[in-house]
């Protein structure tokens, strides 16, 4: 079920990310600073900024996705996270979510989108791309939960 997030998610919100991070990651990055995320740390972040929507299944967050006005300047709308518990890859799970992500990026009027990803993620490249985003060509360097990473930047229009 894909419902609105709200702040009480932030609990299992920050479990998705940081054991997606450990599941996905380990051929790119230190195992040992991996293992070391904190799910306590990440929950203030996620309660100050709920996602847009969670996907529960059992009465449990399985993933979620945000989205909203574009960082980049000369961009439109942007889909900040999508994350999926590493036990429901594969589940649909991810699908609903980007649909929903996409859907409200149109309802707040964006026709346009980008996002983010690893540049060195190569399952979510294959997932953005079978839901119709394609690299734009824009690649950054950034610093997120103590790693410095390679991303690449998808578009799509809504």
């Amino acid at each position: 079920m894909i419902r609105p997030g709200a702040p009480e998610d932030a609990e299992g919100v920050a479990r998705v990310h940081v054991e997606t991070w450990q599941a996905a990651y380990p051929h790119a990055l230190p195992s040992d600073r991996l293992q070391a995320l904190s799910v306590e740390e990440a929950v203030e972040r996620h309660r100050r900024w709920p996602p847009e929507f969670v996907a529960e299944h059992g009465g449990e967050i399985v993933g979620f996705v945000a989205v909203g006005r574009s960082r980049d300047p000369g961009t439109d709308g942007e889909l900040f996270a999508i994350y999926v518990h590493p036990e429901h890859w594969g589940t649909g799970v991810g699908r609903e979510l980007i649909e929903a992500g996409e859907e409200e990026l149109r309802r707040l009027g964006h026709q346009d989108a980008i996002l983010w990803v690893l540049d060195d993620n190569p399952r979510a490249r294959r997932f953005y791309e079978r839901a119709g985003w394609s690299p734009d060509g824009a690649t950054r360097e950034i610093h997120i939960f103590g790693f410095d990473v390679s991303e690449v930047r998808y578009a799509k229009h809504l």
